[in-house]
């Protein structure tokens, strides 16, 4: 007999939801290794984004002699590169799957189109009130942080860390940060749910029931601030310019990727990039799950997962009708 789905979502990917194998016991070495290079090699998000970062660096970026003071001619060399590498991404992806509709509404979660009109919404519109957040406020945070940290490494605040000097560690920091990325994503998380910063700050994210690429970064500017401010863990650590980049690339534009609304990207009737998950597309129609990632399995270990069941949807709302009756 057929395992019963999920009702009102045009597109379920296989489910039960599975969280990385490396904290399944016992340890299944191939699984990691199929888990790490599916996350990584190939065409994937993060790989993509590694060659990005690498070119804004050899290209576009200043280099550390001229960052030692703050001048207004760097800055904005960065705040221009990441406008509009934003719009290019965003935008990009947006016309692809919902302007041009150029694969309909094959592995998109949500049946329902993005809302044209909605008084929840700034601007009116979803797409220009996200629009107006991502690059109104959030291109402008995520400026200001990369422009201190590349002053803070020229200045001697934070340890350069060098290909030459030290090989092993700076490869490792660029697969460490994803990792870094699911565990301070669950921390912030929970934390914007309590009731009174939900109310002011992470509201504003979460009129985006339906998802769409220029809701990832659709945030207050609070929320962005605590969001981005993620990078400052390179302080401690230290980095090298190009850590500093990919971070805060990573961060960003992830966010864009995961929040399309569809589970990929269709070349030739094949999914050639993994994008948004269902995972986190369930956060937002449910609110009261999934609030990390599936890297590390913090939802799992703290009864907040939902892993795409109706036994899963069942106990959500039991746990919901609890916590209400309280």
């Amino acid at each position: 007999m057929p395992e019963e789905r999920l009702k009102g979502w045009n597109h379920l990917p296989d489910i039960p939801l599975k969280v990385s194998p490396l904290f399944v016991w016992p340890i299944r070495p191939l699984d990691v290794l199929k888990w790490v290079w599916s996350s990584w090699f190939l065409i994937t998000e993060r790989l993509i984004i590694v060659g990005i970062s690498i070119a804004c660096y050899l290209w576009l970026k200043p280099s550390l002699e001229d960052t030692g003071t703050f001048e207004f001619g760097w800055i904005a060399q960065i705040y221009v590169q990441n406008f509009l590498l934003t719009l290019l991404i965003a935008g990009s992806l947006h016309l692809w799957f919902y302007t041009y509709s150029a694969q309909g509404k094959e592995l998109k979660y949500d049946p329902r189109p993005l809302m044209v009109n909605g008084r929840q919404f700034t601007l009116g519109g979803q797409v220009r009130d996200n629009m107006f957040w991502t690059l109104g406020t959030g291109v402008i945070i995520w400026t200001v942080y990369e422009a201190f940290l590349f002053w803070a490494l020229a200045n001697g605040y934070m340890s350069l860390i060098t290909f030459e000097a030290h090989p092993i560690w700076f490869v490792a920091i660029f697969f460490l940060i994803p990792v870094w990325e699911s565990f301070y994503f669950y921390i912030i998380h929970r934390v914007i749910h309590i009731p009174f910063l939900y109310k002011h700050v992470h509201y504003l994210h979460h009129r985006n029931i339906n998802v769409g690429p220029w809701s990832g970064m659709s945030q207050h500017p609070i929320e962005q601030m605590i969001f981005l401010g993620s990078v400052f863990v390179h302080l401690i650590i230290g980095a090298h310019p190009l850590h500093i980049i990919f971070h805060l690339q990573y961060y960003f534009l992830t966010a864009i990727t995961t929040h399309t609304g569809f589970q990929g990207l269709l070349v030739n009737d094949k999914n050639r990039l993994a994008l948004g998950t269902f995972h986190h597309q369930m956060h937002h129609r449910y609110f009261e799950c999934n609030y990390g990632s599936l890297e590390i399995p913090w939802d799992k270990w703290f009864g907040s997962f939902h892993d795409g069941t109706v036994e899963a949807n069942e106990k959500m709302q039991e746990r919901r009708k609890r916590i209400m009756g309280k």
